[in-house]
């Protein structure tokens, strides 16, 4: 069990944009009594938190819901943090307006082999000639000719026409006409070592800091202001409502079918090499009764 007379830190990883910023802000601010539980934010690019979740380095973190399926058997997906694109997402922007029949011709830059992004744009064309970099950098490698479409995430997709770039392809969009649900992008993934009864309190904390901010929304979104690139407050707040919402307090039975449908398409598809049943924290038999959580006298 955990000792509650022992002071805990764990490792809180996320993204330094602003949905993130807005759904930590509670943690991140001392907004919420977390007894025992000390966080520490680790703040890097969702596919270096990918990367770094399928080491086992994070005790918490933002994960894509593609590299879940190479996760699973050390982490479970927390039912509050999701970011859902309900009828929006990723999209594909070029120079020039073109088909999105013709994408597959193309070199596109994408953000990462990881994140849901590129598994959407695998799912809807197939195979495509691509070439990794910050998801940051995209937008000013399409507009100087480095690549003929990137598909970006992010605050990217409110800002792309500022560099001259017109959309090509919303995969959010696509997917809702493929399936009628929304495309689960992301979600909060805890290590199932950490036991079930530390899992399930640090569950209900992560849960309380998102309702702190939909309770706060100005100051939780001027607090993720300085994660906001190229973002006026309207524009942050624009961007946050879009990923933090009912789905983000929890997925709901709507938001765990379309992580189930996700996955199973992945696999159908050959992208996702074993067929994966997502677990969620207070599922049946989700985190096993070996509680390691790790103290710090």
């Amino acid at each position: 069990m955990c000792d509650t007379m022992t002071v805990r830190e764990l490792t809180l990883g996320h993204s330094p944009d602003p949905d993130d910023a807005f759904m930590f802000y509670a943690l991140a601010e001392g907004k919420l009594d977390t007894g025992e539980f000390r966080f520490r934010h680790i703040l890097q690019d969702i596919e270096t938190l990918n990367r770094r979740a399928m080491k086992e380095e994070l005790d918490i973190t933002a994960v894509s819901i593609h590299a879940y399926a190479y996760i699973h058997n050390k982490y479970a997906l927390l039912p509050c943090g999701a970011s859902m694109g309900d009828g929006y997402g990723p999209m594909v922007v070029a120079r020039e307006r073109v088909f999105p029949s013709e994408l597959s011709g193309k070199r596109i830059a994408v953000p990462g082999e990881w994140t849901t992004a590129f598994l959407g744009l695998r799912l809807c064309l197939g195979l495509f000639a691509y070439e990794v970099m910050p998801f940051d950098a995209i937008l000013d490698a399409v507009a100087r000719g480095e690549c003929d479409a990137g598909l970006i995430i992010h605050e990217g997709q409110l800002t792309y026409d500022s560099k001259g770039l017109v959309k090509v392809l919303d995969l959010g969009q696509w997917w809702k006409t493929e399936t009628g649900l929304p495309l689960p992008l992301g979600g909060n993934a805890i290590r199932r070592a950490l036991g079930p009864e530390c899992i399930d309190r640090v569950n209900r904390l992560l849960k309380d800091s998102i309702q702190y901010g939909l309770d706060h929304r100005r100051e939780a979104v001027l607090h993720s202001m300085p994660y906001a690139r190229d973002l006026d407050e309207d524009l942050a707040d624009r961007f946050v409502g879009m990923y933090v919402n009912d789905y983000t307090l929890d997925y709901g039975e709507t938001g765990r079918r379309a992580v189930v449908e996700l996955l199973d398409r992945g696999f159908r598809e050959g992208v996702i090499p074993e067929r994966v049943r997502p677990e969620f924290v207070g599922d049946a038999g989700a985190v096993a009764d070996n509680p390691q959580c790790s103290a710090i006298e």
